[in-house]
């Protein structure tokens, strides 16, 4: 299974931009659409993988290297491990611009936020393009094939369990796939918080992201945190920052414009894979995640990570909470004043909650969507929409398509 439509965006931003990152965390694919794109760059490529010390020793002489290849597309695999690269990039690139070479390329990958790789955005400002990699969408899952409902049932499902990494949804079976995500949290524990230059106690952080597991997609109290780690709040709170810079957390933000109403501030974490999700939580089978207390929210989190990937470079995300209750899951607002409000619910009979219709109305909500755990389309009381998760997807796509078009954005 290829990311066709990443490889395409790769592609097109290496045509306009003079250097590009991918980021995304660890085994999500990013190597392997690297290689993809070098095997078919017309003038030759060069692939350096820094966490090998023989790479890294090419790169003793970094601007004569690059200046030996100028006219290649240089690719830098885990580049937080040469930090000191960046400023070199930036001579490079320019010089690169005054002889107008059109061939000669970089694509740094990398397993972290740009505000975690913080050299890259302070030196290359305005001369590099930044695009995430994230695990596979369930669109994409569906994309090779034509299948019954029958079948998009069943790959829903173990997308849902197994969560998007590759090595972990094409597994051959749910116990292989459960060991590969053990295996992967473990890693990321031992290995990668250290790498960051991460000085956090390895036991304590498997606690902390236990804990958020248990509590996905609920209000972040980091008090209530720190008095379980035995921590100071400000802590508790750095811990969640580091989930989302290594792009495992989604920390959806509350609706902040003034409605007259009194809003919830807290922001609610979602760990963003699933099957991360699950493996925290020693769930390894669909029947485990169903009688589970965190199904709901597990396939609350799902949806929502489906749908913001689809929305666009443009759409900002949020949930909608009062003070007396009125709730929606996620707004996304597609362009300035474009406001979609979205209900999910595992159920496959869906109901809505009186608290959707008035939160919508305080919003002047655009649309009103009810996303549920099943494939059938059908219209609701008061203007909600009742979809799939595929064609929610589709919709909020689209959407996000004409919305960059009108405003001259891609």
């Amino acid at each position: 299974m290829f990311k066709r439509e990443a490889y395409a965006i790769v592609q097109e931003r290496l045509r306009q931009f003079d250097s590009v990152a991918l980021l995304g965390p660890r085994q999500v694919g990013k190597t392997t659409l690297a290689h993809q794109t070098a095997e078919r760059w017309s003038s030759g490529a060069k692939y350096l993988d820094l966490e090998n010390p023989a790479a890294r020793r090419l790169l003793d002489d970094a601007d004569a290297y690059f200046s030996r290849h100028a006219n290649s597309l240089i690719i830098l695999d885990e580049v937080h491990r040469v930090p000191e690269i960046f400023q070199i990039l930036r001579g490079q690139i320019d010089q690169r611009r005054r002889t107008e070479n059109k061939d000669g390329k970089f694509l740094i990958l990398g397993s972290a936020s740009m505000d975690l790789l913080r050299q890259s955005a302070e030196s290359l400002a305005g001369r590099i393009s930044f695009m995430e990699l994230q695990p596979f969408l369930f669109r994409e899952v569906l994309a090779n094939s034509e299948v019954s409902s029958e079948g998009r049932t069943a790959a829903l499902d173990a997308l849902w369990l197994r969560g998007g990494f590759p090595l972990s949804y094409l597994r051959e079976n749910d116990t292989v796939s459960l060991r590969w995500r053990v295996d992967f949290i473990q890693t990321y524990l031992e290995r990668d918080l250290p790498q960051f230059g991460l000085r956090i106690p390895a036991d304590r952080f498997d606690r902390f992201w236990r804990m958020i597991a248990n509590d996905q997609g609920e209000l972040f109290n980091a008090q209530r945190y720190a008095r379980s780690l035995g921590v100071g709040g400000h802590t508790a709170a750095r811990y969640l920052d580091v989930l989302h810079k290594l792009l495992m957390l989604r920390i959806l933000p509350p609706w902040h414009a003034n409605t007259g109403k009194r809003l919830v501030k807290s922001p609610r974490p979602y760990l963003r894979d699933t099957g991360i999700l699950h493996a925290l939580l020693n769930l390894g089978a669909t029947d485990e995640l169903l009688s589970h207390p965190v199904a709901g929210r597990s396939w609350e989190g799902f949806v929502i990570e489906n749908l913001v990937n689809v929305a666009g470079d443009r759409a900002r995300s949020y949930f909608y909470r009062t003070g007396a209750g009125a709730e929606i899951d996620l707004v996304l607002e597609l362009a300035p004043g474009q406001r979609w409000a979205i209900e999910i619910k595992m159920s496959s009979a869906p109901s809505v909650d009186k608290g959707f219709y008035i939160a919508a109305d305080d919003l002047g909500a655009d649309r009103r969507i009810l996303v549920y755990r099943g494939n059938e389309n059908f219209p609701m009381r008061h203007g909600v929409e009742a979809m799939s998760l595929l064609q929610a997807m589709n919709e909020i796509s689209a959407a996000g398509q004409t919305s960059g078009r009108k405003t001259g954005c891609s």
